[in-house]
């Protein structure tokens, strides 16, 4: 007996969002561990803007609607592009050989 906005939200689970991670990443871009990371692997330090903007857009979202909320955190997700590159198994036959057909040579 569920109605049917409980079978809206078992379908897709409600987000619930924190500033606590961007809080903690903020406080950490500015601990000497990072800066020191930072000023070791690229010669610089990090002035953490991106850091202040990530909290900033949380914050922001804080002050609308839970309905809008989660209508921009699912456009987010959208259009974040996926982390791998699919190929046909042509294109994957020759990338693997352009990368490592190095290797049969060798024998």
């Amino acid at each position: 007996m569920t109605s049917e906005g409980e079978g809206q939200a078992a379908s897709a689970p409600k987000r619930r969002l924190s500033c606590k991670t961007c809080i903690d990443n903020l406080w950490f871009c500015y601990s000497p561990v990072h800066q020191m990371q930072q000023y070791y692997r690229l010669g610089v330090l990090d002035n953490c803007a991106d850091k202040w903007s990530s909290l900033l857009d949380c914050l922001s979202l804080k002050t609308k609607r839970s309905s809008e909320v989660q209508e921009i955190l699912e456009n987010r997700e959208k259009d974040k592009p996926h982390i791998w590159t699919f190929r046909t198994s042509e294109e994957s036959s020759s990338h693997w050989k352009e990368v490592f057909g190095h290797l049969d040579d060798m024998e």
